[in-house]
């Protein structure tokens, strides 16, 4: 299989007969496993994410009967291959997403052709969009750099209680030191943790295979997303001892012991 995601009615997507090929699963157990996430986001009440992320088409098997397969955007596919753990099917899902970002890519170029300006004040002004597009999709490879990165770090025991733990918020974590998000975004910054671009935080190389955050993409409208970065408990870990021993930086609870 060459093409793992295609354009399609002005989208990038792939379809659960691919995902099927690729992952050397039959059709119908994939089939399965979409209806299971899609069972799960009704129940969450996330109709409009449905509506906008799984699309429902009927086609001919080999067996000349019709069947069912969907499309899927990324967002889709990352939910549905999120049960595929195994070392091959990571190496499949790091394919996928850096597939999806280069056709992204190729669709945007599509959308804005080329038109030679006939005025000074044109020209600037194609040059200001080219400059604002160029940020935009650095800011989309940095934020899928982070997300192929945290697919790939090695499973030990421990990492896997962790993962069964719930992820939190930079602002949860915060509150456990008494501070703001913004600050203590900042003092990650300070510690060569992280670092800002666009109004998105993203860990430096270094620390993005490390199992220390899980990055999800929030849809806001049919148009619009945006990507959040959670804290696993390992990286909540990590915090607590890169503030403990390189600013001494305690949590309330143990500035409290210590003053008692």
């Amino acid at each position: 299989m060459n093409q793992l995601v295609f354009i399609e009615n002005n989208r990038v997507v792939t379809d659960s007969l691919t995902v099927a090929e690729v992952f050397g699963k039959e059709h119908k157990h994939v089939v399965r496993d979409i209806e299971v996430q899609i069972s799960k986001l009704h129940e969450a009440k996330e109709h409009e994410f449905v509506k906008s992320n799984f699309g429902l088409e009927i086609f001919k098997a080999k067996n000349n009967k019709e069947a069912k397969k969907y499309l899927l955007t990324e967002e889709a596919f990352t939910l549905v291959a999120m049960s595929y753990t195994t070392p091959e099917a990571m190496k499949m899902k790091v394919r996928f997403i850096e597939e999806f970002k280069r056709m992204r890519a190729e669709l945007e170029k599509q959308k804005q052709p080329f038109k030679l300006p006939t005025t000074y004040k044109e020209a600037l002004l194609q040059l200001v969009e080219q400059v604002e597009r160029n940020e935009q999709l650095q800011l989309q490879n940095a934020q899928k750099d982070q997300i192929i990165k945290e697919l790939r770090p090695k499973a030990t025991y421990y990492d896997l209680i962790l993962q069964n733990k719930s992820l939190i918020s930079i602002s949860k974590i915060a509150k456990d030191y008494g501070m703001s998000a913004m600050k203590m975004n900042q003092l990650l910054h300070q510690l060569g943790i992280q670092y800002k671009q666009g109004d998105c935080w993203l860990l430096y190389s270094k620390y993005q295979d490390k199992g220390y955050t899980q990055s999800k993409t929030h849809t806001i409208d049919s148009e619009t997303s945006k990507m959040h970065t959670y804290w696993t408990q390992k990286g909540r870990l990590f915090i607590y001892e890169m503030l403990k021993n390189k600013l001494g930086i305690l949590p309330l609870i143990e500035r409290d012991e210590q003053t008692a």
